[in-house]
């Protein structure tokens, strides 16, 4: 994949990266997405991954809506969190930015949900097992997570932060 222009983006998707590629596969998708934006948008404790443990294959395995996004999207609540005083309104600019960037997802890869996006039904240990495998996570699911990261990188700008918010 080439790297994002926007440098938030290309930092986030780089990190993405190498958390979900380590040797050691400490961290799945939601983990990796939800890690990247909170360190591209700057939190305290961004490598905090563990309000993400179970989200991966779409929440706990179970196929629903792919970890890249959840993840991301937790990362996203958290930010409208800390720029917009009032909660509820944080909580519908959070879900408005999560919802364009799934359909942006769903038009990129034809879903939003894991069980769509892999060949593989991995609540099954034996085919989770056959999925690592095979690596097709390497390709198929990095590039759902660099998606995810990638369009919601930009955010950490406050400017763009902005005008995002505005065309919602």
């Amino acid at each position: 994949m080439t790297e994002p222009s926007d440098p938030a983006a290309a930092d986030a998707t780089r990190l993405a990266r190498d958390l979900f590629l380590r040797d050691d596969n400490s961290y799945g998708c939601a983990e990796s997405a939800l890690v990247a934006l909170q360190e591209v948008y700057g939190f305290e404790d961004a490598e905090d991954s563990s309000a993400a443990m179970a989200l991966n294959g779409g929440v706990a395995y179970s196929g629903g809506v792919c970890g890249a996004i959840s993840g991301a999207a937790m990362a996203v609540g958290r930010l409208a969190a800390e720029r917009i005083d009032d909660h509820r309104e944080a909580k519908t600019t959070a879900r408005k930015i999560v919802m364009k960037v799934m359909d942006e997802f769903r038009d990129q890869f034809g879903s939003h949900n894991c069980r769509d996006l892999i060949d593989y039904e991995i609540s099954i240990p034996s085919q989770h097992d056959a999925f690592i495998e095979s690596g097709d996570w390497h390709d198929t699911c990095m590039k759902q997570v660099e998606f995810s990261v990638g369009r919601l990188a930009a955010l950490s700008d406050p400017a763009t932060w902005d005008k995002m918010v505005a065309s919602l």
